[in-house]
């Protein structure tokens, strides 16, 4: 009896003294992939938990530009894009049928404000930034021809997609980074990270908050010109937070500034120098939101933002030289550090 007793207290005392009560530890990695910059923080127990955990993640958003690439001409997306206009429904694998998936759903609510086809327009303005000059009315047309997300037919029996149109191009930028980040966060979550924060050029993905404090601390971009309202400080906690705007990428040319984002109405970068953030409950869903809303314009875009469970949104822009402050109802209840 009295051995058992002296082995009870031995495995009392091992447990108490395990390894799961040792204080987690900070680590912060970052490293460029899909051509930008991936930052993961987190809190693990030891180096060597942590480094496994971000060398598995990290590999698995290189797997992911090998498929969701627009730049890559041997990726997935890239093979894709040139069967457009030949008739051929082609298989696609898990995880860009998710990614088309969820654009097509936001290009149908938003009546195609958002639309992934829109990759001929994007080309047209890349070059255009490196020119330094407009594009003409007539190559606008010619590429608008190429666009709309009613020309990519997917099948969700069998997982295929069919581009209807010839020289469609697919651009992803607007989802494919943000998808990596959430996929990231779930391999970090299988190796037993549930405290992390993962970010792919801004836009970032938070599991739970850091020990002791109430959430990841945040700070919401704010518009680059005078007078514009401070930037905002939130804490965020199993969300994600995107922002999209032309204070990031942009060109001016006749006095005039034109957003990376086209419009695939007007096939025109948009010209009403703004900046949106979204909180919603996955990365890929907040930048999409970002994208909708800056081609939708205030009105409409928070009528959307409504409509979409668990979505905020906060807008700050300046048309017409006069500075315009939105938000979403919801934005009140995120929590923000007090000035």
């Amino acid at each position: 009896m009295r051995r058992f007793l002296a082995a009870l207290a031995a495995f009392s005392l091992t447990l108490l003294s395990s390894p799961a009560d040792e204080p987690l530890q900070k680590f912060v990695y970052e490293k460029a992939e899909m051509g930008l910059p991936f930052r993961i923080s987190m809190y693990a127990k030891d180096e060597a938990t942590a480094k496994a955990a971000a060398d598995a993640a990290y590999e698995r958003i290189a797997v992911l530009n090998s498929i969701l690439s627009d730049y890559d001409p041997d990726s997935e997306l890239s093979k894709l894009s040139r069967t457009s206009g030949q008739g051929k429904v082609v298989p696609v694998s898990t995880d860009l049928w998710r990614v088309l998936e969820r654009a097509q759903q936001y290009a149908v609510r938003s009546d195609g404000a958002f639309d992934v086809t829109v990759g001929p327009l994007v080309n047209l303005w890349r070059r255009a930034r490196h020119k330094q000059e407009l594009p003409s009315a007539e190559l606008i047309a010619e590429m608008k021809a190429r666009v709309g997300y009613k020309n990519l037919r997917l099948d969700p029996e069998h997982h295929t997609a069919e581009l209807l149109v010839p020289e469609m191009r697919l651009d992803l930028g607007a989802i494919a980074k943000n998808y990596a980040v959430d996929e990231a966060v779930k391999v970090l979550q299988q190796h037993g990270i549930t405290r992390a924060l993962v970010g792919g050029s801004g836009d970032m993905t938070a599991t739970d908050a850091p020990p002791d404090q109430p959430g990841w601390r945040i700070e919401v971009a704010p518009l680059d010109v005078p007078g514009a309202p401070p930037p905002q400080i939130i804490y965020l906690k199993n969300r994600s937070i995107a922002t999209s705007g032309d204070i990031f990428q942009r060109v001016e040319i006749g006095g005039k500034r034109y957003s990376h984002i086209v419009d695939p109405h007007t096939g025109i970068g948009l010209t009403d120098h703004g900046l949106v953030t979204v909180v919603a409950p996955d990365c890929m869903a907040a930048n999409g939101l970002t994208t909708t809303i800056s081609v939708l314009g205030p009105e409409r875009a928070m009528k959307f933002v409504e409509q979409t469970e668990g979505a905020a949104a906060h807008v700050v822009r300046m048309p017409d030289d006069i500075i315009q402050f939105i938000e979403s109802s919801r934005w009140k209840d995120i929590p923000k550090v007090q000035p």
